[in-house]
């Protein structure tokens, strides 16, 4: 790649507006300060900011130690590289051509490391056929941790209705995107499924990451793992499109 020094000195000297930006676009998707995302965030700076200002032949970026999930840490860059290109004027779509095959080569390094591996698991016919099929439909489906509400997968109509990318929801609390007032119904109706096998059927709302919520209809079922149980959440909107309520906060 070409140098851009002064596109590399951009990305260090912004680094917290940048960072704050992507905090402000995220709500509370956005990664902790100590969590593991963070540091794969911050490792992607260094790549991105020492790669623009040597230039030439990318060399492979440094990923010992990182502890993260690979998915979320895919949405996570894009969101972070959308944030940087924001705030960087008319030098934005010169600093997006630049970051797209930096973003690439770590996602392809991210994904042939230990860690990458480790978070996919074996590659199973019948898993991705279910996946696929779970991705097409309209209807929001959140796979939910049943014990702590943390979110184990999600399809793109969940992402759209939070106002997320899909991959950038997984391992977030579920309660986060919902009102305070109705934390109670949810964990009331966790741990209901996880007492019987029947399916439960219920009014909620949830809450976009502009505080924005929506009243939804939800089924919610229980799947048993070797490792937990889910809870199985398909959340359906309002027949005439979602209706929209006053700030949640």
């Amino acid at each position: 790649m070409q140098p851009a020094p002064e596109l590399a000195a951009f990305l260090i000297r912004e680094r917290s507006r940048i960072e704050a930006a992507m905090d402000a676009s995220m709500g509370p998707a956005a990664p902790a300060p100590g969590a593991p995302e963070s540091e794969v965030l911050r490792r992607f700076r260094s790549y991105a900011a020492s790669s623009m200002h040597r230039g030439g032949e990318l060399a492979a970026p440094a990923l010992d130690g990182l502890r993260a999930q690979e998915r979320r840490t895919t949405a996570l860059l894009d969101c972070w590289a959308e944030a940087a290109a924001q705030l960087a004027g008319k030098r934005a779509g010169e600093l997006r051509a630049a970051l797209s095959p930096l973003i690439q080569e770590f996602q392809n390094a991210l994904r042939s490391s230990a860690l990458g591996r480790s978070s996919r698991g074996r590659p199973r016919t019948q898993r991705r056929a279910v996946t696929a099929a779970i991705d097409r439909i309209s209807d929001a489906f959140l796979a939910v941790d049943a014990d702590t509400a943390r979110i184990a997968d999600a399809n793109p109509a969940a992402g759209s209705l939070l106002g997320l990318r899909r991959d950038a929801l997984l391992g977030l609390d579920l309660l986060s995107f919902v009102p305070g007032e109705r934390h109670a119904d949810w964990w009331i109706e966790l741990d209901a499924v996880c007492e019987g096998a029947e399916p439960r059927h219920f009014h909620t709302q949830l809450q976009d990451v502009r505080h924005q919520c929506v009243e939804v209809a939800c089924s919610i079922t229980r799947f048993e793992t070797r490792k937990r149980s889910l809870a199985l959440v398909v959340a359906r909107t309002p027949e005439l499109g979602a209706k929209r309520l006053p700030d949640a906060r």
